[in-house]
């Protein structure tokens, strides 16, 4: 089975810098992370892999930088990395990014002379949380799509998944190929070894840009083509309201715990 893996990477911060210009995250000199969420697809997609053989191939779409966050994919099972890149890209909405991302798997099929059986994506993420991309990929591509998948098994040349639900989970079937996203799994993603990081560091990553995706249309990538359009934007402001007893007796506290919550109408 040929995985192809989309994740991204994200600010490993809570202090989150945005532009007031473009209106986009300030990602440079900001430490990072490969999305949580990409990294239970990852382990999904490996485990299929090592269950029926084929190869798992990592796709990201972000600055230089990125190049980092997909040797992390390397490191724990993936056999190669696309970094998606272009100035004619930057400051993309979740439409635009998903119609970038969904021309290149095409064309990395090309260039890895195979056809993708299975896309997975993270649910959402961290630093955006819209759950829009994987969706909008599955859309541009006319495949199948399951969402909010706990895990993923194959069964006679399709998959079963095991989807999240309000009353606990469904167990949905769809033929292949499709697109389909993970959210936290029952198991934790595996760790690198010494070995594993230092086998990807010496792996090249190729960068495909606009030219390497013949048939992008560019007037449906970066700002200008992103129908969302960002207003203004700000940091919240948080305000702590509490109250401290100190220097009471434990029952004089309860008591007067009790009065501020009956105060407040909380009770």
């Amino acid at each position: 089975m040929n995985i192809c893996v989309c994740i991204k990477q994200v600010p490993d911060t809570n202090e989150i810098k945005v532009d007031p210009v473009t209106h986009t995250l300030v990602r440079k000199g900001v430490p990072s992370i490969v999305n949580p969420f990409d990294t239970y697809a990852q382990e999904v997609g490996v485990r299929l892999k090592e269950k029926l053989g084929g190869k798992v191939v990592v796709i990201s779409m972000g600055p230089e930088q990125a190049k980092e966050a997909i040797k992390t994919c390397l490191s724990v099972g993936a056999d190669a990395g696309y970094l998606i890149s272009s100035r004619k890209f930057g400051g993309s909405d979740t439409l635009a990014t998903s119609y970038i991302l969904s021309e290149a798997i095409k064309a990395v099929e090309e260039k890895e002379g195979l056809k993708f059986d299975l896309i997975l994506c993270g649910k959402q993420a961290v630093d955006g949380d819209t759950a829009q991309v994987g969706p909008e990929i599955a859309e541009h591509l006319g495949l199948p799509q399951i969402t909010y998948a706990l895990d993923i098994i194959e069964k006679d040349g399709d998959i079963q998944v095991k989807r999240e639900c309000d009353e606990g989970y469904d167990m949905i079937s769809t033929q292949l190929p499709a697109v389909v996203t993970v959210v936290r799994l029952p198991y934790e993603p595996r760790y690198p070894t010494i070995k594993s990081k230092m086998a990807a560091k010496k792996k090249e990553i190729p960068v495909l840009t606009e030219e390497d995706i013949p048939a992008i249309n560019l007037e449906r990538c970066g700002l200008s083509g992103s129908p969302t359009k960002v207003k203004k934007t700000y940091t919240p402001v948080t305000e702590k309201n509490g109250v401290k007893l100190e220097g009471m007796e434990a029952e004089d506290a309860a008591k007067e715990v009790v009065k501020l919550i009956y105060d407040a109408k909380i009770l």
